[in-house]
């Protein structure tokens, strides 16, 4: 035996009872590493559970002047008005686009929704070339940087961001969807403008019976039962109140049977019945997060997707489909008790395109880099109330906002080649012309406008070109 075993032995065999000693602390040491891991999943789990819930509700063709809590007093609206005093109401909210395609891509990708190619309605006819546009997969959505941060993912209603099933929203990051892919649906027999069935459970065409409003809401409660222990993101959007007229009990519309136009309601009365199923929506809504404990946790926001057609635009000129205030201007609420204000009004200069970029920033999520968001966080305006930061939006290449000061190019009921210059901070309304008293602000802000659309139409995300297609097929 070398000499270096023997004295390894040695050491050991004259010291038995330094080996025995050291059970202990290895067991010790044993304890304060499952201790220390104990720690950090348990930092982990409360990291997961400190994450906020996002309830993103949409409605279809509400004006500014519908609500109660922004001025309305034609239409009853409880629950809307109680979201308002619980948490924000923005004055100066605006969509991306004035109809409804476009302004749900900006909604979905952070970005002007020119970027994504999708500048218009994709129509239900499929002989109009639009109608095979979509949301492209190379398109980043708050459903997918949400998905993958851990966050269930779920939209019930209106997807209308491609009819073709590899549009579908369960292609975008969510993970759940109950709802349709057209601009609206017959509320009952849920056939589309053309007669085309148009109710899904994911990618399945699965029709259910029932008012598609009341479908819309009971969707979203089961989706909060199944994922209350969080995180969650649900979209929720709305086909209220966008035509055809039917309130709750009215007969089918569309399909073999359909009613007659002398069977129907006045279209006011059901424009009315039609808001209110969608204000007791948003009430059970925010009941369902309050049994489940997650009030404090979830933070609801609800805007109109474009200004009003049956409804009204308040004290704005303009309605759906036009570059004015009142085409694009809409009611937005935001709620989170405990961390929003109540009864809190912001009149921030905002859009759509800014909820993503604030989700992003609650989740601790880095925005993307490859497709920079075009608008901007609103978490200093809900949670610290700060002061309006200055900026500049822009609508359909012609018309923009640089603060209070709107120009518009060749405006709905006037000349062609047209200018209008309105200083909105007194003139909410567009109705005085400031344009020759401004020749300079015009003119930056037409150089403005003409360099964002340089941008916006630069590397645009190609939409199939289906008259091409057809031409080869022939």
């Amino acid at each position: 035996m070398s000499q270096f075993r023997i004295q390894l032995r040695s050491r050991f065999e004259s010291k038995p009872r330094l080996r025995l000693n050291r059970a202990p602390q290895i067991k010790l040491g044993l304890l304060s590493v499952l201790v220390c891991l104990t720690l950090l999943m348990n930092l982990q789990a409360a990291d997961d559970q400190s994450l906020p819930n996002f309830v993103i509700i949409m409605a279809d063709d509400m004006g500014y002047g519908d609500a109660g809590c922004y001025g309305g007093t034609h239409i009853s609206t409880p629950h809307l008005d109680r979201l308002a005093a619980t948490g924000m109401r923005f004055t100066d909210f605006h969509s991306s686009g004035n109809v409804c395609s476009p302004t749900r891509a900006g909604l979905m990708t952070g970005r002007y929704q020119y970027r994504a190619g999708l500048d218009q309605v994709i129509n239900a006819d499929p002989e109009i070339p639009v109608h095979h546009s979509g949301l492209q997969r190379e398109e980043f959505t708050f459903a997918e940087a949400l998905s993958a941060k851990g966050y269930a993912t779920g939209i019930m209603g209106k997807w209308h961001l491609g009819y073709d099933v590899k549009y579908n929203p369960t292609h975008h990051g969510f993970a759940a969807f109950h709802g349709f892919v057209s601009g609206n649906i017959d509320y009952v027999s849920h056939l589309d403008r053309m007669n085309t069935p148009d109710w899904w459970s994911g990618r399945k065409l699965q029709d259910e019976p029932g008012y598609s409003t009341h479908l819309i809401t009971q969707h979203a409660l089961s989706f909060i039962d199944q994922n209350r222990t969080g995180p969650f993101c649900l979209y929720v959007a709305h086909e209220a109140v966008h035509a055809p007229w039917q309130a709750p009990g009215d007969p089918a519309q569309r399909g073999p049977t359909a009613s007659r136009k002398e069977e129907r309601s006045p279209q006011s009365e059901t424009f009315h019945a039609m808001m209110s199923a969608m204000d007791d929506g948003v009430g059970q809504i925010v009941a369902r997060l309050r049994e489940h404990g997650l009030e404090n946790n979830t933070l609801v926001f609800f805007l109109s997707d474009n200004g009003p057609a049956g409804g009204s635009a308040g004290p704005l000129r303009g309605r759906k489909g036009s570059n004015w205030e009142g085409g694009h201007r809409v009611p937005a609420i935001a709620s989170w008790p405990g961390r929003i204000a109540t009864g809190a009004t912001s009149h921030q200069l905002a859009i759509s395109l800014d909820l993503m970029p604030t989700m992003l920033e609650l989740a601790g999520i880095a925005a993307p880099t490859e497709r920079p968001l075009d608008g901007i966080s609103l978490v200093p305006a809900l949670l610290n109330r700060a002061e309006p930061v200055q900026r500049q939006l822009f609508w359909n290449h012609k018309a923009m906002r640089d603060g209070s000061w709107k120009l518009i190019l060749d405006g709905n009921g006037t000349a062609k080649g047209s200018v209008g210059l309105y200083n909105l901070a007194d003139d909410i309304a567009e109705s005085s012309n400031l344009a020759q008293a401004e020749p300079a602000r015009v003119a930056a802000m037409q150089k403005a406008l003409q360099d964002w659309t340089a941008d916006v139409t630069r590397n645009v995300t190609p939409q199939p070109d289906e008259l091409a297609a057809r031409r080869h097929r022939k």
